[in-house]
Formats: C-alpha cells, structure tokens, sequence
C-alpha cells in the first residue's frame, strides 16, 4: 500500500527514520498470489521518472505526492536505475541509493552496542566499496538521540535532502550507501535533533578532513603498501623499557615549516640519524582546526591532519622512519576536546560524546569539553581510535597527554564545582577504567608497543599491570624530576651547593615506575624562554650549564625526551607560528652543542648499562659517601651482563683536582664521555681518558668546570707496576 501522506511528506523533507521502507524497490502481491515489485524514488519538480532494470525493462513512474513517484512491475529483479527527466535539462541517470541492502552487518551493530568493536572505523564513517554490482561509499554514522541524518557534501550541491540516511535500531547507528561517490568527496552529517533543530557535523570517523579553515570531511582510501616488515617484527619480539629510548620531540609544522609528510622523510631521517636519537614524537597529527592549539584540540580523532598532505603521505613518512631504524610516538587527546560547533559538541543536539553535567563535561583551564568515559560507545571510540593509529600507520607508541585531568573529579576545580565518585572519592573510576581499557587492549593487540602517560601528580601504578590494578601504561612523563631538575640547573653555580637535593630527590622514587625523562614543549613556551635561555652566566658558561645538564640527564635512570632547537641552544622561545633558530648553527659554539648531544646519543646506545635496567634500582648505587660534595652528583649503573657506567657531574663553575671517589670496582674506568672536551666547545679539562682505582675502588679524578664524566669499566684492561710486569 503507498504509505501515509505524512510519511511522505516527512521522506521527501529528509525527516523520516526510515526512509528504505518507503523510497527504493519492496515485493508485493498483485492479487493473484504472483511476486510484484514496487518502486518509489523521490525527484523533487522532476518532469517525469522512468526506473530502467538492467533486463532492458522499462516502468514509468506516476508522482504520488511532495516528490515522491511511484511504480509496478512485476517479477523479483531488483537493479534497476533512476532515468530523471526536468524541463529544459538533459536526462538525468543515476543509481538509486534505496535499493541497496545495509552495508553494515549485525555483528557490527551488536558490538557497537556493547561498546566493544575495536575495529571500529572499518565499518562507522565514510568507506568506498563495491555494493551490489555497484561503486559508491557506505556512510554510518552513530547518533543515538537524532531523529533523522542525513549525507550532505558536494557529490549532491550540499542539499542532504534526497541522502536521508536509515535508522539501524536500538543500536543509533545510521546508514546510507551512496553509489557513484569516491574518494575525494566532500561531506557532512545533518542531524535532526529531539527538539526538532537540524545541525550539521563533520563525521567523528572521517579518515580524511578539508585543509583549515575548512570543515568537511572527505572520503578517503588508502593505496599505500608497508615495507617496515623488519621493524615491525623486531618491535614485536622487544620489550621497550629494557630498550635504549631517547626522543626527539618535535611540532611538524615549524620543525622545517612547508615541508609535507614527504617532503620531510629525508630530512627528517637525515638531522635524527645524525643525531642519534632513537625515536620521533609528533605534537597530535590528528586534525584540529586551530594551529595556535598545537594539535592538542581535536575534532578528527581518526583523520591525519591535512595540513601536510594525504593519509598515504603520513604513512610514507613513518615507513620510511622505520626502515631508518627510526621508532615513532605521536602525542593523544582523548583527555577532553574543543566546543567547535562541527565538530564533536552536542553531536545530535545534545550532550553525547561529552557529559551532560558541566561539573563533569567543561574543563575549566582550556574551554574544552571531557568525555562522558562512562558511556560504552564514548569508551569504545577512544579505545579504537588508539588501535587505528596503531593499526593503520604502525605508530610504535601514544603519548596520552593531560592524564591528570582524567583521573581526577576535582582537577581545577573548586569545591562545589565537581561531583564525587559512588564511594565519596575524588578519583574518575569511569576514566580510570577506560585507561585500563585502552592500555590493555593495545598492548594484547600490537606487543612491544609503548603507552606513555603524561601523568604530573602521585597518582600510584600508573605504569604497574591492569592485572595488579594498575593503570597499565608502559611509561610515565617523570614531571617532579623534570620540575626539580630546572629549578636546580637555573641557578647560579655558586649557590647550587645549598639546593644539591633537587637533583638526586629523584633518586628516591625514580624506580618507583618506568619513566621518561621530559624537556618537552610545554617547558619552552608560555613565558618559560628555551632551555639555553635558562642557564645562567654568560653564553660559554650557558653552553657548558647545557651539555651537563644534558649529560646528567642521559645518565640519570629512565628514558630521555628533548624538544626540538635544544639540542644545538636554540635562543628564542618556541611559538609554532616560526621556524626554530636555525641560523644558530652557524656560530661554532651551538654548532658544537649539536655534534655533542649526536655523541651523547651513540654512546648511550652503545652502553646498554644505561638504559636495559632502567626501572630497576638494584642497578643504581649513588657514588660519594660517607664525604658528600653538594656540588658532586654520581652514580653508577649496571646492565645484566655486569658492566658498569660511573656518572659524575660536577655543577660547580670551577675545576676540581684529586677529587676521591669511591667506584664500584677497581681497575680501569675508560672516559667515554666528557662534556668539557674541546670539540664540544669545552675547556678540555679531564683524565687523559683513563682512570684507574686502586683496591675498594678508590679513584683520584679530575672533574671538569660544569662538567659530567662519563666513565666505563674496563675488567679486561691491565696496568702494569712494579710488581707486574
């Protein structure tokens, strides 16, 4: 029977939930028990409608009401296209997208009901595919409290009227399968909420966005082919916390700025490699419509910024990074996100990624909004969205930014201002257990991956197992060592011997986690000035203040994270709207601060003492006792096979001769590091390369002004006496 007029009147508005079962082609009975097909299109001020089946048959359609045409045929043949005649225009021919089954199975749906598909942009958001003899793209999008949705973009002039997309059940998923849309298209959702309001949205699952200002999304497909076979197999047999990690933390945008993801491959493989850092991270690569923001406002959680190119060009970049032994971790926001009307806010018309109490939905410091982690669906996009990155550009880690502002209710808050957990606490259970989540399941899908946790407070396990309760990450951002540790090193030499605690307090917990040492970002901006400008004296005590901060830094247990223009003493603060001084490295003296930390690099990865037992305090010994110089600083560490690496730092401005000090072993100390070496633009003040201790391993040594020692046990070495020869 053709349905009612208000059913009619609300498909040919693009209102109804379900417009398949009223436009597209439905069996019924013609009277006499034979099968009969009817078929309905909507053609707004069309002249006439004709339905052509691929059999050559030809139905007339007669208009029926709104736009909306009706015809019969008879038989079970079901392709059929839509011939589309207007007065004065050529003929229009086209598929028609309500003849086509759902491209979305019930599996999926069930999955996405509990909350618990972590595969879940391979069936929400825009996909090009093959659907029933034809090409086109499968839109779904979940928006639970909408009345209607449909697709608007530039395959149809932006009026989404004649896309209207169907209600998949209880689900809130919505589908349409577009035939003759590709890869390039432009689109958005139009959402018709309760209150009867339509707003317009970029899809929460595009893969692909318009370059900023702009807001659409596109339809995007991958071609790329992975070569990083070697690397990933190698990632998958290795644990990295008992791997060398130093990090060269860098903003994409003004490392070299005009450079596109490939653009920046050999560039970037060439300065990393000289360097000698073992990984890269990025500041979010996710799209976010306001550079100002760095990346750390997100409104495309699953689409790469197109600032810098394709998809595919970002995942040359990182191939080409891993076939240059080079590792890749890329900062993640799913700690809140921004109020853009396009975006993620009030999705459907009201609260659904965000909670609907702004006691529990506003972040007071940024203006941003907190994900409801509560809600399966919410859970499950963050929770997938890590495994895309994982999954889709091999990323060998995600450093979670502002974990803090997670896992506290009152985090900026005043009292009053927030809501306690079922128990009375202050602790966000929901966000909690969705960070167990999300580690877990990372770390069961992709092993020798690494979570990192950008976590400033004493907040216990973050790193411990989820199967001890704890928050599963593989490392933490150590905030007290670094706050600590600037304090210290901004003051002048002659009053260090009085604040000698703010370097070795971090002895006390630094086995407590796994930890990263970080001088990020957020340490050269805001006022901060760069790391070169914190060091007092003048430009050559700066320098020196530089390369034993830097020493001290790399010796010091944990892994190592330095944004980028420190490690050649970069002048000006960071803004990401300029270049970094690169100018610099054409003045000798920051030229050799750049050659230094590339040396400090190789031989830290060439001692596995450094870094293979870095969480491990039974291989740390503080050196110096009983006779403690507050100006001396050293330690020594051990790696499994028993070889030992003595680090000592001397932070005073002047030299100290037959400086005593007891090693862990007699014999012979190679000098395989010297911060105050002359091709580092130091005084040369030093050992000659060698020391020796004698018996309970007393050693006599000469430390450098603002210097640090690097020195390595020789067991195998010899010195003759006159007892042996």
């Amino acid at each position: 029977m053709t349905p009612s007029d208000e059913v009619l009147d609300a498909v040919a508005a693009g209102a109804h939930h379900d417009p398949h079962a009223v436009l597209g082609i439905h069996p019924a009975s013609d009277g006499n028990g034979d099968t009969e097909l009817i078929v309905r299109a909507r053609r707004p001020l069309a002249g006439s409608v004709t339905a052509v089946f691929v059999d050559g048959a030809r139905v007339p359609l007669e208009h029926v009401r709104s736009g909306i045409w009706e015809g019969r045929r008879s038989g079970d043949l079901r392709r059929y296209e839509l011939v589309t005649s207007y007065p004065d225009a050529p003929d229009f021919v086209a598929d028609d997208p309500y003849r086509f089954a759902p491209t979305i199975g019930e599996l999926d749906l069930h999955l996405i009901g509990e909350g618990r598909h972590e595969e879940l942009w391979r069936v929400l958001g825009a996909h090009v595919r093959e659907h029933d003899g034809c090409s086109g793209t499968a839109f779904t999008v979940w928006a639970p409290n909408a009345r209607a949705v449909r697709v608007t973009g530039s395959f149809n002039d932006w009026d989404g009227m004649g896309h209207t997309m169907r209600s998949m059940g209880g689900t809130g998923v919505w589908e349409l399968f577009v035939p003759g849309v590709g890869a390039g298209t432009a689109y958005k959702f139009e959402l018709l909420g309760r209150d009867g309001a339509w707003v317009i949205k970029a899809d929460p699952m595009a893969r692909f966005a318009e370059i900023p200002p702009a807001t659409a999304s596109v339809v995007v497909q991958s071609s790329y082919r992975w070569e990083d076979e070697d690397w990933m197999s190698r990632r998958a047999r290795e644990t990295p916390v008992s791997r060398p990690m130093s990090v060269y933390e860098l903003h994409f945008g003004s490392w070299r700025p005009g450079l596109s993801y490939r653009d920046a491959a050999d560039q970037l493989i060439d300065y990393v490699t000289a360097q000698g850092f073992t990984h890269i991270e990025f500041l979010p690569l996710a799209e976010h419509p306001f550079g100002g923001s760095w990346g750390y406002q997100v409104t495309g959680y699953y689409a790469p910024t197109s600032r810098f190119g394709h998809p595919d060009d970002l995942r040359y970049l990182i191939d080409r990074l891993h076939r240059a032994g080079i590792g890749v971790i890329m900062d993640w926001v799913p700690g809140h996100f921004p109020k853009d009307s396009f975006a993620l806010a009030r999705f459907d018309g009201e609260p659904l990624y965000e909670h609907a109490d702004p006691r529990r939905g506003e972040h007071r410091d940024w203006g941003t909004l907190i994900f409801d982690y509560g809600r399966s669906e919410v859970r499950n996009f963050l929770v997938a969205n890590a495994l895309y990155w994982f999954e889709e550009f091999h990323v060998d880690g995600l450093r979670v930014d502002a974990v803090a502002s997670m896992l506290y209710l009152d985090y900026s808050r005043e009292p009053g201002e927030w809501v306690p957990n079922v128990h009375g606490g202050r602790e966000n259970l929901e966000a909690i257990g969705f960070l167990q989540e999300v580690n877990a399941t990372a770390y069961k899908r992709y092993p020798g991956i690494a979570m990192i946790a950008e976590e400033s407070t004493s907040f216990p396990g973050v790193t411990a197992p989820t199967s001890q309760a704890g928050l599963g990450f593989g490392f933490k951002w150590n905030m007290g060592w670094m706050n600590d540790s600037l304090q210290y090193i901004k003051r002048d030499p002659m009053y260090r011997s009085h604040h000698e605690g703010e370097l070795s307090f971090s002895f006390v917990y630094a086995f407590s986690e796994n930890y990263v040492l970080p001088i990020s970002h957020d340490e050269v901006v805001h006022g901060k000035g760069s790391l070169f400008g914190r060091m007092p004296g003048d430009h050559w005590q700066k320098l020196a203040n530089m390369r034993a901060f830097l020493a001290y830094m790399w010796g010091h247990p944990g892994k190592q994270l330095l944004f980028m223009g420190q490690e050649f003493g970069q002048l000006s603060e960071w803004s990401e709207g300029r270049p970094l001084d690169w100018w610099l490295l054409d003045q000798p003296s920051h030229a050799q601060l750049q050659e230094f930390v590339g040396a400090l690099n190789r031989v830290y990865r060439d001692h596995s003492a450094l870094w293979s037992r870095d969480s491990d305090g039974a291989a740390f010994t503080r050196l110096g006792a009983p006779q403690w110089n507050p100006n001396v600083v050293a330690f020594s560490r051990r790696d499994w096979h028993g070889n030992s690496v003595a680090v000592i730092c001397n932070f005073s401005g002047v030299p100290i001769a037959s400086y005593e000090l007891d090693l862990p072993e007699h014999g012979v100390w190679h000098e395989i590091l010297n911060t105050d070496a002359e091709a580092y633009g130091g005084s040369g003040v030093g050992n000659l390369g060698m020391v020796y201790a004698g018996d309970g391993g007393r050693a006599s040594l000469v430390l450098p002004p603002l210097g640090v020692l690097w020195l390595r046990h020789d067991p195998q070495a010899h010195i003759a006496s006159p007892t042996q020869g």
